[in-house]
């Protein structure tokens, strides 16, 4: 039985971050849609299909940066976990920042991991592939409703 595309959002606003992880998850021969929201606004009405996102489909987890334009991710990882079905999204915060505050605040807003991006290009590159690996590849997620 073939496993249907795995479906994702991505929130960041650096374009070359975007690009780049774009490239990485292509590369993996994976079966995937990679949704792109480059701002805290946007992502939660992405999130809630809001307007003219009115068709997206649910995404099966977030990659979610903090330092945000318009409303910063610690906002939208709040709004997100306190909403009875975006809850259960898996959100896997990524973020230049490695404050022990700031991957304080973020578990206890419920992220399922908090990963520091790494600025070397070899190391970012091997981070993408592992996320793509373990959750496109292998996690399982709720049923959608």
């Amino acid at each position: 039985m073939e496993q249907r595309p795995a479906e994702i959002l991505l929130v960041e606003d650096n374009a070359a971050d975007v690009r780049l992880t774009e490239e990485i998850f292509k590369e993996g021969g994976l079966s995937f849609n990679l949704q792109v929201a480059r701002d805290g606004e946007q992502a939660l009405a992405m999130l809630r299909r809001e307007g003219e996102h009115a068709d997206l489909l649910m995404p099966d987890f977030v990659l979610l940066d903090l330092n945000l334009p318009r409303k910063d991710g610690r906002e939208v990882l709040a709004e997100l976990k306190q909403d009875p079905v975006l809850k259960r999204i898996p959100v896997i915060v990524l973020s230049t920042s490695n404050a022990p505050r700031d991957v304080l605040s973020c578990y206890e807003l419920q992220a399922n991991a908090y990963i520091c991006k790494p600025v070397d290009l070899d190391e970012f590159i091997e981070l993408v592939e592992a996320i793509r690996a373990f959750w496109i590849r292998f996690a399982q997620f709720p049923p959608k409703s």
